[in-house]
């Protein structure tokens, strides 16, 4: 009896798990791909992630057919991840938020708040610019002097400085004595002209000269930390137009990041009149933005799931497989045939001493231990002080991997580069000619190869323990681009 009612109760759920399914294929312009674990999958998630993965550039592109194998494993591992409940940890939920609200953010500022903002920093400009005399328009002829000169060097200049102002009070033309005489070369090369200057762009015994002036007037040499100006007032000028600026004044807050500021002040304003957390206000942006942009809707659901995705395979797979030193020599044990080389290797040490005594004395020490042993047991016999008695390359080589192992353990011809003031050279090691006798030899290779043996089987049994089903009928509607 117990029997049969599990039986009905199985397929009546089956039943009202079909009739759900068609009614939400048929509700919608979006249809159900798939379901997994119960939980339906619209044909624009699959779309973004097929079309994302198979976009130009990528080698090891796949058919709709074959990416429905990598799809549902995706979705069976976020759904496992879900259900260890890793979307809970902290430390996933804020990497999550963070990455979330980036996408988000730009969003609560609006054309007018950045209009706004470009219009109170030029405002701001426009009060303390025109407060301290507004703009002025000005040119200088420039004797250098460094600030370190002799009095001589400095007289002498003030001398020159003196005789260029006397020839222009006679008449000689300003831009032509610039560009001939100036040491500024950028202005020189303008006939001295320094276009526009506000209060507090130059240092303040050029700014107190050149601000005495009205237009058409001359300043006698001033001297200033770069030496002798004779400076031309040629217009002055309340603060440029607003229009003018509006432009830079935009790429100013762009590049500044202002209108973070504005999201900030927003944020503060929105979490006093809605009573609600800073957190809860984005929560609820995403949602409303997600419900009409696709596009976003799938980046933010693909960071979400693909953060899972890497906690949990590196739980059970990667990190797991790493560590896992008994799997892995296990591993290697069962599949030692598999890491047979063509090549013979030599497993040890090509070394040089000072001191002859030393050849034996580097066998004698790590002889019988460990070859992962061998490198601190040698330190700490032999490199333990300020004295550095010997130098070791350490390795399991292949013939055309070291010289001195080709010579003395492979026999080739080869001339080994003496290592300065270690002039003895000896090996010591193992030949090992078909393959390598640990796993450790070989350690990464194996580690790979056994992430993927336990990728395989957590794939099978996630297969065993989720249902999932994919509607071919709408698969062969998704649109490849």
């Amino acid at each position: 009896m117990k029997a049969n009612r599990k039986w009905l109760v199985a397929a009546l759920s089956f039943v009202i798990y079909q009739f759900s399914f068609s009614h939400v294929v048929a509700q919608t312009d979006d249809p159900v791909i798939m379901i997994i674990n119960g939980q339906p999958v619209q044909r624009s998630e699959f779309e973004y992630s097929f079309n994302k993965n198979n976009a130009e550039g990528v080698i090891d592109k796949k058919s709709v057919e074959e990416y429905v194998d990598l799809f549902v494993n995706y979705k069976l591992k976020v759904q496992a991840a879900l259900d260890e409940k890793l979307d809970t940890m902290k430390s996933f939920r804020d990497e999550f938020a963070t990455y979330r609200d980036q996408q988000i953010r730009p969003s609560f500022v609006t054309d007018e708040d950045v209009e706004a903002k470009a219009r109170e920093i030029y405002d701001q400009t426009q009060q303390q610019v025109d407060s301290l005399g507004g703009l002025i328009h000005a040119a200088h002829i420039l004797l250098m002097v460094e600030q370190n000169a002799s009095e001589a060097v400095d007289a002498a200049a003030k001398v020159r400085a003196d005789s260029i102002y006397g020839a222009l009070k006679a008449g000689a033309d300003f831009e032509e004595m610039a560009k001939k005489f100036s040491d500024d070369k950028g202005s020189a090369r303008r006939g001295g002209d320094l276009s526009w200057i506000q209060p507090r762009q130059t240092v303040k015994e050029f700014e107190q000269a050149a601000y005495a002036l009205q237009p058409g007037e001359m300043s006698q040499p001033v001297k200033s930390p770069f030496g002798y100006h004779i400076i031309l007032m040629k217009e002055r000028s309340n603060f440029f137009p607003y229009d003018t600026l509006r432009n830079d004044i935009i790429r100013f807050i762009e590049a500044r990041g202002l209108k973070e500021e504005i999201v900030e002040k927003k944020l503060d304003k929105m979490t006093e009149e809605l009573g609600q957390t800073r957190e809860q206000i984005l929560e609820q942006r995403a949602i409303d933005l997600s419900e009409n942009d696709s596009d976003l809707k799938n980046l933010i659901r693909e960071y979400h799931d693909g953060l899972l995705l890497y906690e949990i395979s590196n739980r059970l797979v990667w990190d797991k497989a790493a560590k896992d030193e008994a799997g892995l020599a296990a591993y290697f044990k069962a599949n030692k045939s598999k890491y047979n080389w063509e090549q013979p290797r030599y497993k040890g040490m090509a070394y040089h001493v000072k001191d002859a005594k030393d050849v034996k004395a580097v066998k004698k020490a790590v002889k019988g231990l460990p070859f992962d042993k061998w490198a601190d047991k040698l330190r700490t016999t032999f490199n333990n002080d300020s004295i550095i008695r010997i130098r070791v390359e350490k390795g399991i080589f292949k013939p055309g991997d070291h010289a001195l192992v080709d010579r003395m353990v492979f026999k080739k011809d080869t001339i080994a580069k003496p290592v300065e003031g270690y002039p003895i050279d000896a090996v010591f090691g193992k030949l090992l000619k078909k393959g390598p006798e640990e796993y450790n030899d070989v350690r990464g290779l194996v580690i790979a190869d056994y992430q993927d043996q336990l990728e395989k089987q957590w794939v099978e049994a996630l297969r065993q323990r989720y249902q999932f089903t994919v509607r071919k009928e709408v698969l062969e509607t998704v649109n490849k681009h």
